[in-house]
């Protein structure tokens, strides 16, 4: 029985990455949000954190999502990465309404095609770099053998400048080496979507506008999909679209 589920989770996400390669699925949005709602229950009563999201966003395209704290932005993230399962609404990944899936089946889709970078980078001192940014690929049943984790992980860090640094602990490495890590783990299973929250959030400005900038290539020079959350509005500006949101609600769209 666990050999079918891992078939059928692999067949998931196999046939996933096809449409997105070939076919109707190719011209089609990366993502996309339809009525998106949460309510939590709390003690003081029900709290209605998102109100019917809407938004489109194409493949290749650098959007972000910008709001005051409590606005919904982290809450919003975590329904877009699969993190948390919406109280109405859906989520579609590459025409792929993921919610209509299994746990197990979501938890593929997160891991394989859905990459997270975090304001506190979220790295793991205690092992090296390479390691840290293998572990999507160690953790996925489609991450390859030993050698060609080491391979891709060490091409990734070349494009990113720190090849020279993949057998330091990430705990001796800068802020901003750090951040790119942490974008390298992000790329370590190819995803569809990559999605930063606050990224340059613990990063002075210079550093912060280098990584920033950083993603502006990825997305420009090598066609990523970037959800960016953020407060900083000058930031929000330099990316292809900005999506305001507060109370839970999208505000407004502006394209820069």
């Amino acid at each position: 029985m666990v050999n079918e589920d891992i078939r059928r989770e692999n067949k998931v996400i196999t046939n996933h990455q096809h449409d997105l390669a070939s076919g109707p699925a190719a011209s089609a949005a990366a993502l996309k949000v339809e009525n998106l709602s949460k309510v939590f229950e709390s003690a003081a009563g029900r709290v209605l954190a998102l109100k019917k999201i809407n938004f489109t966003i194409n493949k290749g395209e650098f959007v972000s999502i910008i709001g005051p704290s409590g606005s919904g932005k982290s809450t919003l993230l975590n329904m877009i990465g699969a993190l948390d399962r919406p109280t109405f609404g859906k989520v579609f990944i590459g025409g792929i309404d993921i919610f209509l899936l299994r746990d197990s089946e979501v938890a593929s889709i997160r891991n394989n095609m859905i990459g997270f970078i975090f304001q506190s980078f979220n790295l793991i001192n205690r092992t090296t770099v390479q390691k840290n940014v293998e572990i999507p690929s160690i953790v996925s049943r489609n991450g390859g053998g030993r050698k060609e984790r080491a391979d891709r992980c060490l091409k990734i860090l070349d494009v990113l400048g720190i090849k020279d640094k993949a057998k330091f602990k990430p705990s001796s490495l800068s802020g901003g080496q750090q951040q790119r890590v942490a974008i390298a783990r992000a790329l370590m299973n190819n995803p569809t979507i990559i999605l930063a929250d606050e990224p340059t959030g613990n990063l002075d400005t210079k550093t912060g506008n280098e990584v920033f900038d950083l993603l502006k290539l990825l997305s420009k020079k090598f066609r990523r999909t970037i959800v960016m959350v953020t407060h900083n509005d000058e930031l929000s500006k330099k990316t292809d679209r900005s999506i305001y949101i507060r109370d839970g609600i999208v505000e407004k769209e502006v394209t820069n």
